[in-house]
């Protein structure tokens, strides 16, 4: 005996089914968060970078006659640093207040001329002053502006259940460690803040490698003997 169902009934049935299938698809668990779609897991794992000032301080002695080996030791150390990630000018402050105001004078001419022979241009370097209200004998301050990158706080491991199942969605560690390495080793986290300015290229070198390009000729410098890859006969033996 065939069943017959009543229209009513059919509606029924169909709305029914429609809802368990609305109700299954709200609380899947592999459901993607949104930021799945915007950005990828080392987006949610930035590094970031904050500015800071390194500074040099240097003592005038109130009997000497120059700076001693010692200081400018420092002073050679503090712009090589200057120079491999250093922004800005290179800041040489003059104490206004001291107590031997001619070796003051003097110190700050010798940190030009050490930087300058560092490979640090005059209009890399700024002057300024300071101490003008002290009582006391102020030192020499050298100083410019860097920056840090600071890695992401990845969360422990040992917080994570890896038993759980439920959802194929990714672990919130994903991609964290790849950013705390980066931000370790980075050369000069300024670069994360945007592409640094291009020199202007060299166009009369530029010329002399197309024109052997177009010859057919080799566009790589020339070798000596002294710098070729043949085995040294010594090592031979």
């Amino acid at each position: 005996m065939t069943n017959i169902l009543k229209p009513a009934a059919s509606l029924a049935a169909a709305g029914l089914g429609l809802s368990l299938l609305a109700g299954c698809a709200s609380v899947a668990p592999t459901a993607v968060p949104d930021s799945y779609m915007t950005a990828t897991a080392l987006d949610r794992h930035p590094i970031r970078v904050e500015k800071r000032t390194e500074f040099l301080e240097v003592g005038i002695h109130p009997q000497a006659s120059e700076l001693s080996g010692a200081d400018k030791s420092r002073i050679m150390g503090f712009v090589a640093a200057y120079r491999d990630h250093g922004h800005g000018p290179l800041i040489m402050s003059l104490p206004a207040s001291s107590s031997n105001p001619q070796l003051a004078v003097e110190a700050v001419a010798e940190a030009r001329a050490i930087a300058f022979e560092n490979g640090v241009s005059y209009d890399e370097i700024a002057g300024s002053n300071h101490g003008a209200e002290s009582g006391r004998s102020e030192p020499m301050i050298l100083a410019f502006q860097t920056y840090d990158a600071i890695a992401p706080d990845c969360p422990s491991l040992a917080s994570i259940d890896f038993s759980n199942v439920m959802s194929n969605n990714e672990l919130p560690t994903l991609g964290c460690a790849i950013r705390a390495n980066q931000a370790a080793m980075i050369a000069d986290p300024a670069d994360l803040l945007g592409t640094r300015p291009l020199d202007q290229g060299d166009a009369l070198r530029r010329g002399v490698i197309l024109a052997k390009f177009r010859e057919g000729e080799s566009t790589g410098s020339a070798r000596s003997e002294s710098e070729s890859g043949t085995i040294s006969e010594a090592v031979k033996e």
